[in-house]
């Protein structure tokens, strides 16, 4: 009999547990790609910027969910398909999703809920959004050697 198992392989710790990704059931995900998808957005820190132009004006001792995984999280769901922040109601407790963000599968406290998620959809000021916006040109000119010339964006009006 021939064995067409594919062997495992690992991702970076989260909260100093052994993350690794296997084929022979348990708790699953459909997402497996997130925690690719969220280890190229912490290598550039996306997240982590996009939070930083946004004031929180949350009580800080009250705070489950901190900015820059309500963002992650969005960011990711919007990578893999998910493009509906109602969405996150169901993935708040996906293994796959909850370990992309730096949470354990088995944790009591999901991701942030679709009302959480809408409300910092529609947060950011004007100029916070410039902020994010100028955050995100210097992140993608990071991302080479030296900066290009000039940038063209086609943008498609069109709704499919």
């Amino acid at each position: 009999m021939v064995d067409d198992s594919v062997a495992g392989f690992g991702f970076p710790a989260i909260c100093r547990k052994k993350v690794t990704a296997a084929f022979d059931g348990g708790r699953l995900t459909s997402d497996g790609g997130v925690l690719l998808l969220a280890q190229a957005e912490r290598a550039m820190g996306i997240a982590g910027r996009l939070a930083g132009c946004i004031a929180d004006p949350r009580d800080q001792s009250r705070v489950v969910h901190d900015l820059a995984d309500i963002l992650q999280a969005r960011m990711l769901a919007i990578a893999c398909g998910y493009e509906d922040a109602d969405d996150l109601d169901h993935l708040r407790h996906d293994p796959g999703f909850k370990l992309a963000v730096g949470k354990l599968p088995d944790g009591a406290i999901g991701l942030a809920s679709q009302p959480t998620m809408s409300r910092w959809e529609n947060a950011p000021t004007t100029r916070e959004l410039v902020r994010m916006m100028s955050a995100m040109v210097d992140i993608y000119c990071a991302s080479y050697r030296a900066p290009p010339a000039a940038v063209t964006l086609d943008i498609d009006e069109t709704v499919d």
